[in-house]
């Protein structure tokens, strides 16, 4: 916005030529009642009209460019702040989940429409109003005293106007994101409200909050629209006024009747501002608030900055003390704290709600921990630039996301596809044990896969997305179920990439709870409830749990035993 205010001085000069040259209306009408009338010369008239016709053309031509310099600044707005504003949301969405919406961008485009809409002109003629008005105290001062005491009037109309509309408009704002956010939920799970019969309830509390919405801007519009036309009516009543008093000065031989008419042009032209202002105060009030979102979102984190590629680590990797909390809630992990040497494979396992994904985001520097660090050769994986990390980082999520577009475009990150990314695309696709796979589908790497990669099944999605996370032979892979979706096949094929994985000394975390894949780690770390229950060498691990279990399965027998003697006694 700073580089922005660069087109502000010459707005501002733009609009001052446009104000001065308003006034040829009224300069005109009284010149040719004092000159041309008076000596009947139509060589006045005729060059008072060139001069008049000139003016017009140039304020024409000065309101054109305004118009030009105004969109200008829009569309640079857009190209500027639209890619601080998505990396801004999905950095948010990322760690917030359940906040993934494009408000941001709403609210940029409802910014740059406003600068290129007329409401934006009762804002840069404003200023000018004072001329106006001092030139009719020119021409009488008790003109210049009623058109004052009118302005004065018409200002406070505009700030009841803001202070009658603030709260309904913000109520309404609020009212609305959250209908656009149901409805952007219930889309995206089309598939899950169609079968399970869901769209009825999901469309009753869509059109609750669309209603509230409705509600707020109505209430505020029709409070606008009657102090709009109240402001309409005392303007025009005001001007009839000026005339009145205008022809009352005549009579008086105070005035001469170009006077009145010109007191009642520049009066009407001095005040139009304001009531343009009333009338375009809903779109304003818009503008504001999403600006002040805007601001709010991209100063949540500073804008990326040009860094220097790190060389690829050898995939030694530490967690020191890791906690993460929720925002005014329950610590969801605590003290999680273990060491990984280049190739070993680690299982995190553990029971529902554990924190094991959590751990996996913290882990792969999607999520920012509270407390301690997850360390990859030294250094904090979260303080690495994306680009960087996500060369030397392979993440699988739990839910795979793939996106429209190709196989190949998916697997290499959507990077612009050139001889030799396509290279790496097939030896990812080949590690991943997909290939023959994906040359089966219609188009092999050029098949279109659809939004949400809804053109293939749960298991090519799950293995797909394997080879995506492997693209560019990541030295730290964290694969949260990778076989949650895979048959006997697909398992077979992923264990022997787990084996070519350790080889090549890639570090690798598993978060399954199928045995077959359990038993490739080095070891294990099991979660309880956010906090870390065991960690060491995979056999040690696995007697340990086995101990317990045969504790915690001969206890109820115990107890049972027990309750049959002290039964038999009674």
């Amino acid at each position: 916005m700073k580089e922005a205010k660069r087109a502000v001085k010459p707005l501002i000069w733009f609009s001052a030529g446009i104000n001065i040259l308003m006034l040829t209306g009224a300069f005109y009408m009284l010149q040719v009642y004092h000159r041309v009338l008076g000596s009947h010369s139509l060589e006045t008239l005729v060059m008072l009209s060139l001069m008049a016709a000139a003016a017009l053309a140039t304020m024409a031509g000065l309101e054109v460019v305004r118009g030009r310099l105004l969109a200008t600044v829009g569309t640079w707005l857009n190209g500027r702040l639209a890619p601080v504003l998505l990396t801004a949301s999905v950095e948010y969405a990322a760690s917030a989940p359940g906040q993934i919406n494009a408000r941001a961008l709403r609210d940029l485009d409802q910014v740059r429409n406003f600068f290129t809409s007329p409401s934006i002109y009762p804002i840069l003629d404003a200023p000018w109003a004072p001329i106006f008005l001092g030139a009719i105290f020119l021409m009488h001062p008790w003109l210049g005293w009623l058109a004052l005491c009118g302005g004065i009037v018409l200002f406070a109309l505009a700030l009841l106007t803001e202070y009658l509309t603030r709260k309904p408009l913000a109520e309404a704002a609020i009212a609305q994101a959250r209908a656009y956010m149901q409805a952007e939920q219930t889309i995206r799970n089309a598939e899950v409200v169609q079968a399970m019969g869901m769209l009825n309830p999901l469309l009753n509390s869509w059109k609750a909050q669309q209603d509230e919405a409705n509600r707020g801007q109505s209430r505020a519009s029709n409070r606008s629209s009657v102090i709009s036309a109240l402001a309409r009516s005392f303007r025009l009543a005001l001007q009839m006024a000026v005339l009145g008093l205008g022809a009352y000065l005549v009579l008086k031989n105070e005035a001469s009747p170009g006077i009145m008419i010109a007191a009642s042009i520049l009066m009407g032209r001095a005040l139009a501002p304001v009531e343009q202002a009333i009338g375009t105060w809903k779109a304003t009030i818009g503008a504001r608030a999403a600006y002040k979102r805007l601001v709010a979102l991209a100063g949540q984190r500073p804008e990326a900055t040009p860094t220097l590629p790190l060389p690829r680590p050898k995939g030694k990797f530490e967690a020191e003390n890791i906690m993460l909390a929720r925002q005014g809630g329950e610590p969801i992990l605590r003290g999680i704290s273990f060491q990984l040497k280049p190739g070993e494979a680690m299982a995190l396992v553990g029971p529902s709600a554990a924190g094991k994904t959590s751990l996996a985001r913290v882990l792969t520097g999607t999520w920012r921990p509270t407390g301690g660090r997850a360390l990859l050769d030294g250094m904090s994986v979260v303080e690495w630039a994306a680009e960087d990390r996500g060369r030397h980082v392979g993440y699988l999520p739990q839910d795979i996301e793939l996106f429209a577009g190709t196989v190949a475009e998916n697997i290499a990150r959507f990077a612009s596809l050139s001889p030799a990314v396509f290279n790496n695309v097939i030896k990812a696709a080949e590690l991943a044990g997909v290939h023959e796979l994906i040359k089966g589908l219609p188009k092999g790497y050029a098949t279109e896969i659809g939004e949400g990669g809804a053109a293939l099944s749960g298991g090519q999605r799950q293995r797909i997305g394997l080879a995506r996370a492997l693209y560019g032979d990541p030295a730290f892979l964290v694969l949260d179920e990778p076989n949650s979706n895979l048959d006997h096949e697909g398992e077979q094929a992923l264990a022997t990439v787990i084996g070519g994985l350790k080889a090549a000394g890639t570090t690798l975390i598993l978060i399954s709870h199928r045995p077959s894949i359990l038993e490739k780690v080095d070891k294990v770390l099991v979660l309880n409830r956010g906090q870390q229950d065991l960690f060491g060498p995979r056999d040690y691990v696995f007697n340990e749990l086995a101990n317990r279990a045969r504790k915690v399965t001969q206890l109820p027998t115990l107890e049972v035993v027990k309750e049959v003697k002290e039964v038999k006694e009674a």
